[in-house]
């Protein structure tokens, strides 16, 4: 009796068809696009959000005090906290220590 040995062409066939089913498996998991680099990119997107809303929060502070010592608007509470706290001002009856 004889055997009849397996073409060859099919088993190539499958062992390329598989590596590449591996090659794409693993490139959408770690790959530059991939599912992980994707949640670290979230993850990264999320944080620069949160920064982004504190910025603005005191960008609008700060607009908010320039706006109270402009010339069309003059908070004297104001100017007189800036002037001891920036040029070291002290009133005479004010006991100053360090």
């Amino acid at each position: 009796m004889q055997r009849k040995r397996p073409s060859f062409g099919p088993v190539m066939f499958y062992a390329l068809a598989g590596t590449f089913g591996t090659y794409l498996t693993f490139a959408a998991v770690q790959g530059e696009y991939g599912l992980f680099n994707r949640i670290q990119i979230d993850a990264d997107a999320a944080g620069l959000r949160i920064e982004r809303d504190r910025l603005a929060l005191e960008l609008a502070e700060v607009e908010n005090r320039t706006h109270r010592l402009s010339d069309a608007y003059l908070d004297l509470d104001l100017l007189d906290q800036q002037a001891r706290n920036i040029l070291g001002y002290v009133r005479a009856d004010e006991i100053m220590l360090r």
